[in-house]
């Protein structure tokens, strides 16, 4: 699993950073994560806000930095 956290430093996209790392730890996940703070390259996801989630190439969530709680259902979401 690649999990993205988009964002350019604001304390909203560090937030969700450090969220994110709790929560793969916490779930004993096998992931890689990333911080993608490369703006041309956040722009190829087509996203108006940051930061954003972004779990296999799939955009899961922008311009939140959502709760630990919020992280865990979207990384452990079996697919539809």
């Amino acid at each position: 699993m690649e999990i993205k956290v988009l964002g350019t430093g604001c304390p909203n996209c560090k937030t969700l950073y450090a969220t994110v790392e709790k929560a793969i730890d916490e779930l004993n996940l096998d992931a890689k994560l990333i911080k993608e703070q490369d703006i041309l390259k956040i722009m190829e996801y087509n996203i108006l806000g940051l930061p954003a989630l972004v779990v296999d190439e799939k955009v899961l969530s922008v311009g939140k930095a959502l709760t630990l709680s919020e992280v865990k259902q979207l990384l452990t979401k079996e697919p539809i």
